[in-house]
């Protein structure tokens, strides 16, 4: 391979914010920070397979039921509307997930 310019293939170029990832790792760093609205869109995103990933109704609920416990009176709803597709041995997992992601998000913010 010829290196016909060095400084151009050394030139450090800004993220591309339109990449499914960054979306996905931009809502995730907003969640962290105690914003709801990002845990309601992480439930819409993994409950419709958005953002290139795939559908997952445990992650999904998860992320609802976080949005919820923060006030969140659609992320409720949306809950609920998946809890009817779900078997009790989902519905369990995705409320143990919840629970451990809030009480790290607690110790983050003591």
């Amino acid at each position: 391979m010829e290196w016909a310019n060095i400084e151009e293939f050394a030139k450090i170029r800004p993220a591309d914010e339109s990449r499914n990832d960054l979306k996905i790792a931009h809502y995730l760093a907003a969640a962290s920070d105690g914003d709801m609205d990002a845990c309601y869109d992480l439930g819409v995103v993994y409950s419709t397979g958005g953002y290139g990933v795939e559908c997952d109704l445990i992650e999904a609920h998860k992320w609802f039921n976080i949005a919820a416990s923060r006030g969140n009176e659609e992320a409720g709803w949306c809950r609920a509307d998946l809890s009817d597709e779900m078997t009790a041995r989902e519905i369990a997992e995705a409320q143990r997930r919840a629970r451990q992601w809030l009480v790290c998000a607690d110790k983050r913010v003591a």
